[in-house]
């Protein structure tokens, strides 16, 4: 029980790194995924096909190795630095591997709510001499992102979990390396576990609670 009180501060911090990464990530994903699912919809043909291509390659490719090809591909062989602390620039390389990824499923949760608007409102907009932009930016998107609250939150949910395998991508202060660490050193896991466990379902639940109850709020009646 000592050790495990010793520990504490340690998986506490751990735990929050894995907040923050969540955090970003969240905010970066959302803004790529609507790039993306923009390009899916646009009349042009090479952009719908660049962004099915990309949601296609990369909804398909374990985050893993996604978080890999950010540590060794991006860092290692490309050079790329974003900062010139070690622990900065890895936190850095996984938000954007964790990013990429998610942004392929929240490109896919937001078409899915604009196949769900009327044809006719987009037809009404260029009649009205609105642009693509200006259609997607002032009608389209707008409903779309109420009807898919709920799929967004399922989306941001499993995030937050993949926050667990940072370490893929060379992060080593989140919670599930610390966790091993402490395992080694104490041999108590069932309470480790069980408490970092407790500490995701203290975010998650309210999460998948609340973006339910928005979404029955903010629905669109059709």
């Amino acid at each position: 029980m000592n050790d495990l009180i010793k520990y504490a501060p340690d998986l506490a911090l751990g735990f929050l790194e894995n907040m923050k990464l969540a955090a970003v990530c969240a905010v970066l994903s959302l803004i790529l995924g609507t790039v993306l699912v923009s390009m899916r919809v646009a009349p042009t043909p090479v952009l719908r096909a660049a962004g099915t291509l990309y949601v296609n390659i990369v909804r398909n490719t374990p985050l893993t190795l996604v978080l890999a090809f950010s540590a060794l591909g991006l860092s290692d062989t490309l050079g790329l630095t974003i900062s010139e602390t070690p622990r900065t620039n890895s936190f850095w390389l996984v938000v954007i591997g964790l990013s990429v990824y998610t942004a392929a499923f929240v490109c896919e949760a937001l078409r899915a709510g604009i196949n769900t608007v009327p044809l006719g409102q987009a037809e009404a907009a260029r009649a009205i001499g609105l642009t693509f932009l200006q259609s997607l930016r002032l009608i389209i998107l707008p409903q779309a992102f109420r009807t898919v609250i709920a799929p967004l939150g399922s989306v941001i949910i499993a995030m937050i979990k993949n926050t667990t395998v940072a370490v893929a991508g060379g992060y080593l202060a989140e919670s599930a390396f610390v966790m091993k660490d402490t395992f080694d050193d104490t041999g108590a896991s069932i309470p480790i576990f069980l408490g970092i466990a407790v500490a995701f379902m203290v975010v998650i639940l309210p999460i998948g609670f609340f973006t339910g109850w928005l979404s029955r709020r903010l629905a669109v009646a059709r």
